[in-house]
């Protein structure tokens, strides 16, 4: 059992920041190896280092002259060319206090260098008792290898190979920088690149997200501002605090990291029900690449959190069939925690594939977003994660993505044996540059359902047919079409302007009647980023403007509707709204600070004894029952409720390779319906938080 902890711990430390020889790394030069290079260099350092714990180690006087046993040492060359010794397996304590003692007296010498740049290291040596000189052992392995070679009897065979012991890893050079590993969505940390992906002349398309770093490092050098951040520190858990991925492994043609994902904070919130506000995540993610194709990424969570009064209200009144008491916005289903509080575990994943230049195809299991502002009328990351695969092809000018994915309905009504409802999406979205400064987009998607056992349908999978065609020939009103378009105009490296049109329903007659029919499903976003804004270095303003008509997103059937687990995948308010959005972000080094101002009026149903039509907020409702009006529709019919909602954030930026930050949290909700009811009423929230975070996915609090 100790030689399997032993083993372990070497290749994690190993794994941690190993190196070997390449034409960018150099070992540390050990005195009498100053003329030697590449591979000679590292064998005379070993054979130096072996040599000279031969001649300083002084055996324990209760130990035999003769004793037999294994010590590995693992030690690590700092900056300035200093020995330390990080740890020791060996049988006996005194040959361990021993060793350290040895590696003490080890002379300074000229520190290992990579890129040319002086850098800390970390090797292992193994020693065998009784001790030899590497000459001494040389000589023994020629002659046993000669004795071998002239024998005709059989000779057991007891040697152990070495191909594991001696793979070689390399100084680990932060290559996910320049990878096709996807950049995990969080709108603060784009909102640090976000300028540079949007100046005057770049041909890159900023509507599909998220990016991967190959992508964004064309345009900002992110492993250079990572470097930028980093703090002086020596030891081994300064550098994995402040700097560092927890474990950091490569080699030839391959990587990994390994990091724990951390989401705790703590809170209060008036009104409440409950004394504090909680949420406690913790996870794992592995990021890895095999060769310049092949890069993944997944991360698994387990978490716990209760939440202002008024959120918890909203995630069970999505809850799913089946008992479980609420969905959480964005994460997923949960269960019951303690008496008042929810658990709710979360993975995710993608896989991600890169054969040339024009193709990059991810197996994911996720959430994706398509557009440039804050919301997204045609595809957020608001909802639940779900399974799906994308295609994106890049050349000349365009990037076309597609997108297939796998959602379920998990209402009551479709649940069948403890299972819920399947469905299905398929969207593409073709981004074209127009000119150096103008982007033009168009959006398609179809939603259907499992009946009739359809299945995914393999009319869709061709990626350049047009879907609405294909779903009028493949079904009888089972499926859901949407059809979108974006824009984004570049007035200068400072100053850029987009746009989305979403079209889900559309009947030219009634337009032309002008008599505001249901049938007329549409919604719009118009939007300005200022970066750099008054000559202010990182600060970015963003203003937007979102209106969605009523019963966009729903369908004549529910299931068919744009949602996933009982959220939409369009704007997280459903429709029948209008909303502005007012954001400030700011970055000094390590310090940010976010500010967020939306204003909104929302038409919500009344739900009561007396009334209880559809308005068409809600899309989770067939908008051919109950829909009161059938001309005169306009936004904010129904219960008319005026939002406001406040949320200032602040913090420090603890480790800029896992975006782990400290920060405080203040949100200011006011909520304020013509009509209470027992589910709407007037209500104002004031909710403080602080924690620390990864900041690798967005919450959403403003509903």
């Amino acid at each position: 059992m100790k030689k399997i902890s032993t083993l372990l711990f070497v290749i994690f430390s190993l794994a941690i920041n190993a190196q070997t020889k390449t034409y960018s790394e150099k070992f540390p030069i050990f005195p009498g190896c100053e003329s030697n290079q590449g591979d000679d260099l590292e064998n005379c350092f070993y054979e130096k280092v072996h040599d000279f714990v031969y001649q300083q180690f002084k055996m324990p006087n209760d130990l035999p002259k003769d004793y037999k046993g294994t010590m590995i040492v693992l030690f690590e060359v700092d900056e300035k060319g200093v020995f330390k010794v990080q740890y020791v397996d060996a049988n006996e304590e005194k040959l361990t206090a021993e060793s350290r003692r040895v590696f003490a007296l080890m002379p300074k010498v000229e520190p290992a260098t990579y890129n040319g740049k002086v850098t800390y290291s970390k090797y292992t040596i193994k020693m065998d008792f009784p001790l030899q000189t590497m000459a001494q052992i040389k000589e023994a392995k020629a002659a046993e290898e000669l004795a071998i070679k002239n024998s005709t009897a059989f000779v057991r065979n007891d040697n152990e190979l070495e191909e594991v012991s001696k793979m070689n890893y390399k100084i680990f050079s932060k290559p996910q920088y320049v990878s096709h590993l996807n950049i995990p969505f969080s709108h603060s940390f784009y909102a640090q690149f976000d300028d540079e992906m949007n100046q005057v002349g770049a041909n890159n398309h900023t509507g599909s997200k998220p990016f991967n770093y190959a992508e964004v490092s064309k345009y900002y050098n992110l492993k250079e501002a990572n470097e930028k951040l980093a703090k002086n520190k020596s030891g081994w858990w300064g550098k994995k605090l402040w700097n560092e991925n927890l474990v950091e492994i490569q080699g030839e043609d391959y990587w990994f990291t390994l990091n724990p994902v951390l989401d705790l904070q703590f809170g209060k919130s008036d009104p409440s029900v409950s004394k504090t506000t909680f949420i406690n995540t913790r996870g794992l993610q592995f990021n890895g690449g095999l060769g310049k194709s092949v890069n993944f990424t997944t991360t698994i969570y387990e978490s716990q959190g209760r939440f202002a009064d008024y959120f918890n209200r909203y995630a069970e009144s999505i809850k799913p069939g089946g008992g479980n008491p609420a969905i959480i916005p964005g994460m997923g289903i949960a269960k019951d925690f303690k008496t008042d509080a929810y658990d709710f575990p979360m993975a995710e994943a993608n896989l991600s594939i890169t054969p040339n230049k024009f193709f990059n195809l991810n197996l994911g299991y996720g959430r994706n977003f398509i557009g440039d502002g804050y919301r997204s009328l045609l595809m957020s990351d608001g909802a639940s994660p779900y399974p799906y695969f994308k295609l994106n092809t890049t050349f000349w000018k365009i990037k076309y993505t597609n997108l297939y994915t796998w959602l379920k309905d998990v209402r009551t009504d479709v649940t069948v044996d403890r299972t819920y409802a399947t469905k299905y999406v398929a969207s593409h979205y073709l981004s074209l540059n127009v000119t150096n400064r103008w982007n033009l987009g168009f959006f398609e998607s179809v939603v259907w359902a499992n009946t009739n056992n359809r299945g995914f349908d393999m009319s869709f999978v061709n990626p350049i047919i047009f879907y609405r065609a294909v779903e009028i020939s493949s079904s009888s009103r089972s499926g859901n079409a949407l059809l979108g378009l974006t824009s984004k105009y570049k007035l200068n490296n400072q100053v850029n302007f987009y746009a989305q049109f979403l079209l889900d329903e559309f009947s030219l007659k009634d337009i032309k009647a002008g008599d505001k029919s249901w049938k007329n499903k549409y919604g719009y976003q118009l939007g300005a980023k200022y970066y750099n804004a008054f000559s202010v270095k990182n600060l970015l303003l963003q203003a937007e403007y979102n209106n969605v008509r009523p019963y966009v997103y729903a369908h004549s059937e529910a299931i068919t509707n744009y949602g996933h687990n009982n959220q939409s995948l369009g704007h997280q308010w459903g429709g029948n709204f209008r909303e502005f959005v007012a954001i400030a972000r700011y970055f000094n080094g390590r310090y940010f600070a976010d500010a967020k101002i939306t204003y909104g009026v929302r038409g919500l149903d009344f739900d009561t004894a007396t009334d209880s039509n559809n308005y068409g907020s809600n899309i989770y409702k067939d908008y051919d029952i109950d829909r009161p009006y059938n001309s005169g529709v306009e936004i904010g019919q129904g219960n008319k409720t005026t939002v406001f909602i406040a949320d200032l954030q602040a913090g420090y930026l603890i480790n800029p390779s896992t975006n782990l930050k400290l920060f405080g949290s203040l949100i200011y909700r006011s909520f304020n319906p013509e009509a209470d009811t027992l589910t709407t009423f007037k209500e104002n929230t004031t909710w403080f938080s602080v924690g620390l975070r990864c900041d690798i996915f967005n919450w959403y609090f403003d509903y």
